[in-house]
C-alpha cells in the first residue's frame, strides 16, 4: 500500500507494551504519532525511545498520542523496557507495538528493501483525530529522529489548521506566520489578522502569531 499526505491510516490491531490496541480506537478523537524502530535493543533507538517518553507531557498538551512500533515481541519490548529506564532515565511511558508478523510494518510500508529487507526504517507519520495521515517521513537506521521538530511540526499543523496561515522555513511557535495567498479580502483580512501584517512582496505577507 502506497500512502500519502492525506490518506487514511491504516487500522490494525495489535498486542503492545499495554495490551492489545487498535489504532483508530486507539486514537479517539487524539492526534497520533506512528514511528517505527528497526529492532529491540538497538543504541539509537534507546535512545529515541527515552527522549520520546521525557516529552510525552508536552505531545499530550497538543492532544497528540505517541504509539511505537519494533519488529521484536511484546516480551522483548518488556525486557528493552529496563534497559530503556536505566540509560535514558526515564521508563517506557506509551505503548510499544510488537511486530513479529510485519503486519504493521506492511501496512505502513516501512521496510525498504534497498535498505534491509526484513528491518524497518525510522519512519513517522502523524495522524490527526479524522484519522488521516498529515504528515510522513523516514530517516535511516543510523540517524536518531529529532522529537522537537515532530513537536514543532505538529504545532504548525494545529495552527494552520485553525486560522489561513502558513509557518515560514525555521518558524517556532511564537514566531510570525506567512498568510496565506488565496487570503485578499480586506476587511477579512482585518478581522482575522487585527495586529496588522508586513507585505514584503504582494505574495509574501508577514504576521504575529494570530494564537498568541
Amino acid at each position: 500500500m502506497t500512502l500519502h499526505i492525506g490518506s487514511i491510516a491504516p487500522d490494525f490491531t495489535q498486542d503492545s507494551t499495554e495490551g492489545p490496541i487498535s489504532l483508530h480506537q486507539h486514537l479517539g478523537t487524539s492526534w497520533g504519532i506512528l514511528f517505527s524502530h528497526p529492532k529491540d535493543f538497538t543504541p539509537v533507538c534507546t535512545t529515541e525511545l527515552g527522549r520520546a517518553s521525557q516529552l510525552k507531557e508536552e505531545f499530550a498538551k497538543r492532544n497528540v498520542k505517541l504509539l511505537a512500533v519494533s519488529v521484536d515481541d511484546v516480551e522483548s519490548h518488556h525486557r528493552w523496557a529496563g534497559d530503556i529506564e536505566e540509560t535514558q532515565g526515564t521508563k517506557l511511558n506509551f505503548p510499544l507495538l510488537g511486530d513479529p508478523d510485519r503486519k504493521v510494518a506492511k501496512l505502513y510500508d516501512m521496510i525498504h528493501p534497498e535498505a534491509n529487507d526484513t528491518l524497518t526504517v525510522r519512519s513517522v507519520f502523524v495522524i490527526d483525530p479524522s484519522k488521516k495521515i498529515r504528515a510522513l517521513f523516514t530517516y535511516p537506521a543510523s540517524t536518531g529522529r529529532n522529537f522537537e521538530e515532530i513537536l514543532r511540526l505538529v504545532d504548525s499543523l494545529q495552527l494552520t489548521d485553525s486560522h489561513k496561515v502558513a509557518t515560514p522555513a525555521d518558524w517556532k511557535d511564537g514566531g510570525d506566520v506567512v498568510i496565506v495567498p488565496a487570503l485578499q479580502d480586506p476587511k477579512e483580512l482585518a478581522e482575522r489578522f487585527p495586529k496588522g501584517f508586513r507585505a514584503v512582496k504582494p505574495y509574501l505577507r508577514l504576521t504575529p502569531q494570530p494564537n498568541r
